[in-house]
């Protein structure tokens, strides 16, 4: 059964909120790529559409959206996400994730696209100030 933690975006604040699915919400995603719109119920967020912008597995090897499949694969990079190069022409080869998503995914980063009626913070419940300090 798929277990992710899901960093959700929210590019009009600029906030981001973290989520831990799993069961039936989690299936959700399994087969999508990145790219991709979800329903935001998978996370939450009823009413809304998230899009897929990456993620990574439990060792921490990232998914690149221009590599295929969702097994790990040793691409030769220059640069973008996986690998910073010091110096001009540098390449290396390095093990990445592809765009499609499987089990082996540990992390998923989503963005809001579509916006439902409610606001983030009345579904996720924070920011009502009803906090405890106990």
């Amino acid at each position: 059964m798929a277990n992710f933690q899901v960093v959700v975006a929210d590019p009009d604040s600029g906030a981001a909120y973290q989520r831990d699915i799993d069961g039936q919400d989690a299936n959700r995603f399994l087969g999508k790529s990145i790219g991709e719109d979800v329903d935001g119920g998978a996370v939450g967020l009823d009413g809304y559409t998230v899009e897929i912008t990456g993620g990574s597995d439990n060792a921490g090897r990232p998914m690149r959206g221009d590599v295929n499949g969702p097994s790990l694969k040793d691409v030769l990079l220059e640069g973008g996400t996986g690998y910073n190069p010091k110096r001009d022409g540098e390449r290396r080869r390095i093990s990445v994730r592809g765009k499609e998503i499987s089990e082996a995914v540990a992390q998923l980063n989503v963005s809001i696209s579509e916006r439902g009626d409610q606001s983030v913070d009345e579904l996720y419940g924070e920011g009502d100030g009803e906090e405890d300090d106990e």
